[in-house]
């Protein structure tokens, strides 16, 4: 792809974020998302191989139908409230509608099916664009409606989540499908908590898009693609090793690493809301993804493959993500103790 299309396509994608997550009528959001959907897609399919075409063409069936919904949900409310107005939304069931869009826009279960597919069929940089940067849009659009969304729905949404996202990393050998399910669980504690308190959906957010760029940049650097892969990241880079091993264990919401501070928030405030026995079965399923961090832990750290070359280190080309890991891997691992200073 020319230099030239790229920064055409990547500048509507940033474009299409913007508008959606600055405005307040329903079809001007609805339009920010079109021009996002439609500019990731080219992203998607530039490899020219079937499965990429596959994933581009999954990808854009389930935006299209997920802003079909959000521009019929948005219109029934329209058509009872007489506004357009995103905060405005007090239909039930334009809600119960908005509320299926929008997890058919994140990946929520049950809405999760494409995410693990299109994710393979990409290539790393497009899946770290589309677990990361895909998801501010339409989680702007939940941050505003949160009020009037249903919190049972919400919660059980988030339930099953991040038990199917723990479930389904299981039997994974592909990162690409691996860091999928993990979102799928990260966005299972987002929304849980988002009915109660919008600052730790927030901070969620924040602190899950620098783990898994991070994680990302990590895996673009030692070209990692499947699990035996990682088990020579030692070659490329000691250091990069070690720092992946506390990445991973990061995502998996171990302290003192900065991905417990958001799960610790999270259990806290659910407590606090009498729904304790939400926060142990969400403690309890994210046990299952631990699982899988803690096997990818394993083999990058703690493993040698067979080598038959003399060799100490790979041959590689020098890493194209040191700014991004650079920028990252600092706060994917070290502001836990930050934590009292961003509750006050």
């Amino acid at each position: 792809m020319s230099p030239t299309a790229t920064m055409v396509l990547i500048s509507s994608l940033a474009t299409g974020t913007i508008i959606t997550t600055s405005s307040h009528h329903w079809l001007l959001a609805w339009i920010g998302l079109e021009i996002n959907t439609l500019a990731i897609i080219p992203i998607i399919s530039k490899q020219h191989h079937p499965r990429s075409t596959e994933a581009a063409t999954k990808y854009f069936l389930t935006q299209a139908a997920a802003s079909a919904l959000i521009l019929f949900s948005s219109t029934i409310n329209a058509w009872d409230t007489g506004t357009w107005n995103i905060l405005s939304m007090t239909n039930q069931q334009a809600n119960i509608l908005l509320t299926a869009a929008l997890a058919m826009k994140l990946g929520l279960a049950p809405m999760h099916f494409w995410l693990p597919e299109v994710l393979q069929g990409s290539t790393m940089k497009t899946a770290l664009i589309i677990s990361t940067w895909q998801k501010l849009a339409p989680m702007a659009l939940m941050y505003l409606t949160i009020n009037n969304l249903s919190p049972t729905i919400l919660l059980m949404m988030g339930l099953l989540s991040t038990t199917i996202g723990g479930w389904g990393g299981l039997n994974q050998t592909q990162l690409r499908k691996i860091m999928a399910y993990s979102s799928i669980a990260h966005l299972g504690w987002i929304a849980a908590i988002g009915p109660m308190m919008t600052n730790i959906m927030t901070l969620n957010l924040m602190i899950y898009i620098t783990m898994t760029t991070s994680m990302f940049s990590m895996f673009l650097m030692t070209q990692s693609k499947t699990i035996q892969d990682t088990t020579m990241s030692w070659t490329s880079s000691p250091t990069a090793t070690i720092t992946m091993m506390l990445t991973l264990l990061s995502l998996g919401g171990l302290p003192p690493l900065s991905g417990f501070m958001p799960k610790w928030l999270i259990l806290e405030e659910l407590t606090t809301q009498n729904l304790a026995p939400m926060a142990t079965l969400l403690a309890i399923t994210s046990l299952l993804s631990l699982f899988f961090y803690l096997r990818l832990t394993y083999t990058t750290t703690l493993t040698l493959s067979p080598n038959p070359s003399m060799t100490n280190h790979k041959w590689r080309f020098k890493s194209k993500t040191p700014m991004l890991i650079a920028m990252t891997l600092p706060a994917s691992t070290m502001i836990l103790p930050l934590t009292p200073m961003i509750l006050l």
